[in-house]
């Protein structure tokens, strides 16, 4: 098998943009949203799936009307979730604490936040039920960390050394598993700021 394109398109600049917004609804800005549009232009995606956040779901609808691919929502594609840190500046956070959750998301977590594995989770069971058709998901830094740490094998800190500004374009080629236990693997084929 061939195996399949898999486009992860991190949202346009939202409202309230260098905030703790894992899953605080920002809305996206009119200019985030055309962003995501022109990243979306000539991919070709046969599947187009989205956060159900606003900043992401938003723009996944702009991206359908533009391509006429018809949108699905997958919250499963959410941001990590901050916890007691959600929707602060990261100035407001205790800075060791902070610190400490930088370092190792997965022993840190935020105060009743997602520690790093149960995003990782979370995203392997979506990245499980896609189809091997060119495929673009409109999602968050967080969760392409994620998917880079199921397809790739990336371990976290190689996982948050990669730059994903808004509107940036992680591009993969995804061979699906063997159904007997043998997960999906990818390849990076680019990333476009």
């Amino acid at each position: 098998m061939s195996g399949f394109a898999l486009h992860l398109l991190r949202h346009g600049e939202p409202e309230g943009a260098g905030r703790l917004i894992g899953r605080t609804d920002a809305l996206p800005t009119a200019a985030g949203i055309a962003a995501c549009v022109d990243q979306a232009r000539d991919l070709g995606p046969e599947v187009l799936i989205a956060s159900d956040l606003s900043r992401a779901r938003l723009a996944g609808e702009a991206i359908g009307l533009a391509t006429g691919v018809p949108l699905s929502i997958d919250p499963r594609w959410r941001e990590l979730d901050f916890g007691a840190w959600d929707g602060l500046a990261p100035g407001d956070v205790e800075g060791p604490a902070l610190a400490r959750f930088w370092d190792d998301p997965e022993v840190h977590a935020p105060p009743g936040g997602e520690c790093w594995s149960e995003l990782v989770r979370r995203v392997s069971g979506a990245i499980g039920d896609l189809a091997a058709r060119p495929t673009l998901i409109v999602t968050h830094a967080g969760a392409m960390r994620a998917a880079l740490a199921v397809l790739c094998g990336f371990d976290v800190r190689q996982t948050w050394a990669i730059d994903l500004p808004y509107n940036c374009l992680l591009s993969l080629r995804v061979w699906p598993g063997d159904g007997l236990g043998q997960r999906p693997t990818a390849q990076i084929a680019g990333l476009y700021p």
